[in-house]
């Protein structure tokens, strides 16, 4: 399959031509010989709901709106059952701001937050953890290891801000082996709260879908995950403990290590069927992936 083929059959992909993810920096290679070479860009986002100061972000802010609404369902301030007014988003001033038409005074919420293990430190408020043993994944949910195969091939060769720029994660929204909707941020909890925020704006359910992510699997990650009520969370990257054990209290499909047709999984081994689409997908090999990351970089 092309990358142009990747690309199209994907809702929403990541977009590294965009000029305003980018900046070009001049500097030195090992040699001292002048290199100009682009580098992500990160902006500081205030989230507002209704009057709210709730928290403020660094985003490369491609998909404000997403972000904000993610983060809030993300962390319980929103639920299915509330009814949104309307997103405010001002560049100049850096804020987005959700209104709902129940308003919501979360004071007593914001003393209880936790810094997380993100790269740009994420968040989490006390209450997240006392509704995490609540959880109910569907028990049916499955992954192949066809799909799995299938969906770390198309992943690596999609063109993507990580491969333009670097400093950057990526989470991918996926149902069987096809890739649906591919969000980049310089920290994962922000890529995924993206993504939860299409899923709550467009009223997708997780329940037969696979969430892919660049970064490790720590406890935020699971804990993310759940809340999407997602199933099956996969990683090119490691884990953590308390990211292993929170995925094995709700059966979670905890899939870490996954390159080429290489993975190790560590909770929800139950959910994963090991199909004869090892051998079919077996002509692609890791380095050639390589290879075609590097020919995507060379084209951005």
């Amino acid at each position: 399959m092309s990358v142009e083929k990747i690309q199209n059959e994907l809702i929403i992909a990541p977009d590294p031509e965009n000029p305003k993810l980018t900046e070009k920096v001049m500097g030195f290679d090992q040699s001292g010989v002048s290199k100009e070479t682009f580098v992500s860009v990160e902006r500081p986002l205030t989230l507002f709901l209704n009057g709210q100061e709730i928290v403020t972000m660094m985003t490369i802010c491609d998909y404000p709106e997403y972000l904000a609404v993610g983060y809030l369902t993300n962390q319980n301030m929103l639920n299915s059952s509330d009814q949104i007014t309307g997103i405010e988003y001002d560049e100049d001033i850096e804020t987005v701001v959700v209104r709902t038409k129940q308003l919501s005074n979360f004071e007593e919420k914001l003393k209880k937050k936790t810094l997380t293990s993100g790269c740009a430190q994420g968040t989490i408020f006390g209450d997240v953890m006392e509704k995490f043993d609540s959880i109910f994944l569907p028990p049916e949910a499955v992954i192949k290891t066809s799909w799995l195969y299938e969906l770390t091939r198309k992943i690596n060769l999609t063109p993507s801000l990580y491969l333009a720029a670097g400093a950057i994660h990526g989470c991918v929204l996926c149902c069987k082996d096809q890739p649906l909707i591919y969000m980049e941020d310089v920290g994962r909890h922000n890529a995924v709260d993206k993504i939860a925020g299409y899923m709550f704006l467009n009223a997708m359910s997780g329940d037969d879908k696979i969430l892919y992510t660049t970064g490790r699997l720590t406890s935020e990650m699971v804990i993310k995950t759940a809340q999407m009520n997602i199933p099956i969370l996969c990683s090119r990257s490691g884990f953590t403990a308390w990211g292993v054990e929170l995925a094995r209290k709700i059966n979670l499909g905890l899939i870490g290590r996954a390159r080429g047709k290489r993975f190790i999984a560590l909770a929800g081994t139950d959910r994963i069927l090991f199909d004869a689409g090892s051998q079919e997908h077996g002509d692609v090999s890791e380095k050639e992936e390589d290879k075609e990351e590097e020919k995507n970089v060379s084209c951005l």
